[in-house]
């Protein structure tokens, strides 16, 4: 079964529809490529769902531990390059929330549960990942 559909809705923007749960995500093509970049754009989209993915499995391991990151802020940066144009680089910055009340052990537990994700591990290595933990 598929995951999702999209469809093409003219002008370099797309309507994916999850098929399971028919929420949507829509795409616009960025400025430097024609685009109007008012919606995520497909590398957008990829650059990001690294953030989620770990954020995820972080979550994942936090729940099983019963520890609270709940209020943590992710920030994602995408590094494109030319030639062909592709992603180079994505940035991840975890910033947690205050009060977590996590030791040094626990830290280090989630932190490397956030580097297993799948999506972590699909990206081809030649794009650069710099992932930060600010504690």
């Amino acid at each position: 079964m598929a995951t999702a559909e999209i469809i093409y809705n003219g002008d370099l923007r797309t309507t994916a529809t999850h098929l399971k749960s028919g929420s949507v995500i829509e795409t616009d093509a960025p400025t430097d490529n024609q685009g109007k970049g008012e919606r995520f754009s497909p590398t957008d989209l990829v650059a990001t769902a690294l953030g989620n993915c770990m954020l995820t499995i972080m979550g994942i391991k936090a729940r099983d531990s019963q520890w609270n990151i709940e209020g943590t802020k992710v920030s994602v940066t995408k590094i494109m390059g030319t030639d062909p144009r592709r992603i180079t680089g994505i940035t991840v910055v975890f910033d947690m929330p205050a009060g977590h009340n996590l030791g040094e052990k626990e830290r280090t537990i989630l932190e490397r549960a956030a580097h297993t994700c799948p999506v972590a591990h699909s990206i081809h290595p030649d794009i650069k990942q710099e992932i930060t933990f600010n504690w």
